[in-house]
């Protein structure tokens, strides 16, 4: 059962990487609401803990990966 959730994190967290490449290559942050990013961000780190707190590893290896890469947009998005 523990599978399905490394699964269900390397798909979900990967979904963010084309953004960021996206992002990153073109400097273009333009069309990301940055009110979105913040509370997605907020969210994804209240997971992070909780899982820490369950030391359930999916979790907070899915929740880690992706509180980088969007605190990675919302750096580009303040930085613009």
């Amino acid at each position: 059962m523990e599978m399905i959730g490394y699964l269900a994190a390397c798909l979900t967290t990967a979904a963010f990487v084309p953004q960021v490449w996206k992002v990153y290559r073109t400097r273009d942050t333009r069309a990301i609401s940055q009110a979105m990013y913040l509370i997605f961000s907020l969210g994804v780190f209240l997971w992070l803990i909780y899982g820490w707190y369950l030391g359930s590893w999916p979790i907070v290896l899915a929740n880690g990966v992706t509180l980088l890469l969007s605190l990675s947009i919302l750096w580009m998005k303040f930085n613009e």
